[in-house]
């Protein structure tokens, strides 16, 4: 194993630990992490989702354990994300396509999560046991869907600050729902890249254990560890990191 292939593994722990905790599995970073240390841009995407299947494995049980993941307000997001994400996972478009958009939008996201962490408290207490409506979910799952198989990431740097501005659940319930979110899109998206004729590295399976360890230790700090005003100022690091792989890779 080369020092590079270590790097490469301590980066993806670090990554995996950090966006667990807040109910995403880490496909942007895995990204970023790939892309700083020159690998092979074929297989970035295949690899980053499976990544993210594993921690968002991981992640989906320890939340749903936690009572943190409603099935009711999953759904209508994934019944239409997950044929979006399989078939814009077979388009290939260039980066500069949807780089700076998407950079700008997270980055604007980071800013309204950072100024809210204050509030997270009486947020969740306001927001308690809403229902996310059929419709609007429909249409945010089929928009973030795409954007999810066509970046190659799952999908919750998308959604979990929706649905804390929408105020449509307390800070831990969006984690929940965004680690389910994130499971199934991944799922679908690496099938796509799959069906599409792409590989994974030979390097994987030690990977695999590395990010299995870090969504470990990454659940555990947003299910008990970390206050709800710690879990937002968390998911708005995330959402920096992503914009800045967007904006600046």
């Amino acid at each position: 194993m080369s020092s590079t292939d270590l790097l490469l593994a301590a980066l993806f722990l670090a990554v995996a630990v950090l966006y667990s905790s807040v109910g995403h599995a880490g496909a942007s970073g895995y990204i970023a992490s790939m892309a700083l240390l020159g690998f092979a841009p074929e297989q970035v995407r295949p690899t980053a989702l499976a990544l993210n299947l594993l921690v968002g494995g991981i992640g989906l049980f320890r939340w749903w354990r936690g009572g943190h993941v409603r099935w009711r307000n999953v759904l209508p997001f994934v019944l239409a994300s997950a044929p979006a994400a399989f078939l814009s996972a077979q388009v290939k478009l260039p980066k500069e396509s949807y780089s700076l958009l998407l950079g700008v939008v997270l980055l604007a996201a980071a800013i309204g999560v950072f100024r809210h962490a204050s509030r997270a408290e009486a947020e969740d207490e306001a927001s308690r046991g809403r229902n996310v409506p059929w419709m609007a979910g429909l249409f945010i799952g089929a928009a973030i869907g795409t954007l999810s198989g066509l970046t190659g990431t799952g999908g919750a740097i998308f959604l979990t600050p929706l649905l804390l501005f929408a105020r449509w659940m307390p800070t831990r319930d969006a984690s929940g729902v965004s680690v389910a979110f994130v499971w199934i899109n991944s799922l679908t998206g690496l099938a796509g890249l799959l069906h599409s004729g792409q590989s994974l590295p030979a390097m994987l399976p030690w990977w695999l254990g590395v990010v299995a360890i870090g969504a470990l230790i990454g659940t555990q700090l947003g299910l008990k560890w970390l206050p709800v005003r710690g879990l937002r100022l968390a998911l708005g690091v995330v959402l920096l990191i992503a914009a800045g792989k967007l904006l600046f890779a």
